[in-house]
């Protein structure tokens, strides 16, 4: 497993025209479906976990683990990892069951210390997976948790919105784990809520790493478009 500093002799060079992504969160659901979709259209994929027994599963992916803790770690330690990298998704969460601190110290301080190492390393490239909900008030009668987690990635995002970086901010609605459908409704901010598959939050994120469209807070729900014709709309959108 690499280690900071230590990503791999294998690494091709930008003449090959090959995207090197970081994803922080390595081992959630969308990071590896996203590693995979990277993987398959020939880019390669960096997956940060804090276990090392999630090696063999990342592999499979096609992705290169390496192994970095968020909470514990510092831009400094990550900043050698980050000394070929093209592109960083943040992909991390606290997850279900977690408490209330740990939102913060996931949801926020991951999101900001991995902004630290790529301002330090001079990687622009930066797609924050956020949620639907985000920079809105909790609905009333959510428990203390929800609404730290609502608060946390809200001041994530408030805090990329600030930096000189090429940011993109990407909230999908509700989750599942049916296939994806490859079609989807992709939306500035604020939209209106929906469903979307794991696989087609991966395959907008893959899309959006390929042909950038920075500097937009977007709505992701399951929709008609395909896409790819999604993430252009939005790039003429942007263009015009």
């Amino acid at each position: 497993m690499a280690q900071p500093g230590r990503v791999g002799s294998s690494r091709l060079t930008r003449r090959q025209l090959i995207m090197k992504v970081l994803i922080a969160g390595g081992h959630g659901k969308i990071a590896l479906l996203l590693a995979r979709q990277l993987s398959a259209a020939g880019h390669q994929a960096y997956n940060l976990v804090r276990n090392a027994d999630h090696a063999p599963e990342l592999r499979a992916t096609g992705a290169e683990p390496v192994l970095f803790d968020l909470e514990r770690g510092s831009a400094d330690d990550l900043g050698p990892v980050l000394a070929d990298v093209d592109a960083v998704v943040f992909a991390a969460g606290a997850g279900p069951g977690s408490g209330l601190e740990r939102k913060y110290s996931v949801d926020l301080g991951g999101s900001v210390l991995l902004a630290d190492a790529c301002r330090a390393a001079g990687v622009r490239a930066f797609v924050q997976i956020s949620t639907i909900g985000a920079g809105e008030p909790p609905a009333a009668g959510s428990d203390e948790v929800w609404a730290a987690y609502l608060d946390a990635k809200t001041k994530a995002e408030d805090d990329l919105r600030a930096r000189d970086l090429d940011w993109t901010i990407v909230r999908p609605g509700r989750l599942t784990d049916d296939p994806g459908t490859g079609r989807v409704r992709l939306e500035n901010a604020p939209a209106a809520p929906g469903s979307v598959p794991r696989a087609d939050v991966a395959a907008v994120i893959t899309e959006l790493l390929i042909n950038p469209a920075p500097g937009r807070t977007l709505v992701l729900t399951g929709g008609d478009v395909p896409v790819g014709a999604a993430v252009a709309a939005l790039r003429r959108e942007q263009i015009g």
